[in-house]
Formats: C-alpha cells, sequence, structure tokens
C-alpha cells in the first residue's frame, strides 16, 4: 500500500511510532505530563539567634606554602598573594548581604590552629556569636576562653569531639 505522506520516513520510525500508539491506548490513553520543576521553597526564617549563616573561611598548613599557592592558582584559579582568596556569595533568603568565605594556606609551623593536630580549620560566619556561645555552653561544648575583636568582626574558637578547633566569626556590620 502506497502512502506519498509516508514517503521518505524509516521503516523503524513507523515501527516505533505504531508501537507507542498502541501502548497509549493499552493504558487508556491516559495523559502523560512530563516532571514539573519543583518549585522553590520560601526561606526558613529562623528566630533563634546564634546561627551558622555560611563558611566564612578555610584554611589549611602546607610544609610548600608557596608551591601550594602556586599549584592553586595555576591549576584551580585561587590567587593567594599572601592574604587568602575572597570568594564573596549572598544569602539566599536576603540576596542584599553580600559575604566572603576566605581561602588561605597556612604555614605548617603556624600555631594559629593549635591545640588541635588537624592541619586544616573551618571559619563559619555566624549571625550572633554571644548567643550562639551561651547555647554551645549549655550543650557541653568544648569552648576556648580566648577571643579575638578586629575592625571586620568578632572571633570565638570551640573544638569538635575529635578535638578539631572551629573558628566562629561574627563580622562587623556593613554602614
Amino acid at each position: 500500500m502506497y502512502n506519498p505522506q509516508m514517503q521518505g520516513i524509516p521503516w523503524s520510525t513507523v515501527t516505533l511510532s505504531f508501537l507507542l500508539l498502541i501502548l497509549a491506548h493499552a493504558i487508556g490513553g491516559q495523559e502523560v505530563q512530563s516532571p514539573q520543576p519543583e518549585k522553590p521553597k520560601p526561606p526558613i526564617k529562623m528566630e533563634q539567634r546564634g546561627r551558622i549563616l555560611g563558611i566564612g573561611g578555610i584554611f589549611f598548613k602546607s610544609a610548600n606554602r608557596d608551591q601550594m599557592r602556586d599549584w592553586y592558582s595555576k591549576h584551580l584559579g585561587l590567587a593567594d598573594k599572601g592574604a587568602g582568596v575572597m570568594l564573596p556569595w549572598r544569602e539566599h533568603g536576603e540576596p542584599q548581604k553580600e559575604h566572603v568565605t576566605v581561602w588561605s594556606i597556612f604555614p605548617a609551623s603556624t600555631d594559629y590552629l593549635d591545640p588541635s593536630h588537624a592541619s586544616f580549620m573551618i571559619n563559619y560566619i555566624v549571625d550572633d556569636l554571644d548567643a550562639l556561645l551561651d547555647r554551645l555552653k549549655q550543650e557541653g561544648v568544648k569552648i576556648d576562653a580566648k577571643r579575638m575583636d578586629e575592625s571586620y568582626g568578632r572571633f570565638a574558637w570551640i573544638y569538635d569531639l575529635d578535638g578539631n578547633k572551629i573558628e566562629l566569626w561574627q563580622p562587623t556590620p556593613k554602614p
């Protein structure tokens, strides 16, 4: 049987189309919908003060600090000229608030991470350092007695169960 509308269409395409029609009829001609993208959920507003907002810094030691800086610069584009690399980001729920995550390599001889024996330390940005420290104290978390106040924020340190030092940073509000 000759059908001019079907001329040039490969038989495999015709066969596949026919099988799809049979399948659609077999399942009752139900409408098949493509999956819809998930709607974004509204940001969770936490009334509790003293919470983590993001990662403020990643610091690690290297016995070959200059070579390591060169490697990260060449291969990953993280060009640390001595003050660390500043990686800007904004809060999801409040995009007008800009923060930075500092990435930096410390010399192997640094005592900044002491008394932790780990070769790295993570710094977390917090919204209310005092509230967080009060809560952590009530929860029995080991808290370093040392505090540091700088023009760019306030700092405190805590330790996880393995003794890893964690830096908490409450940035100074921008005017």
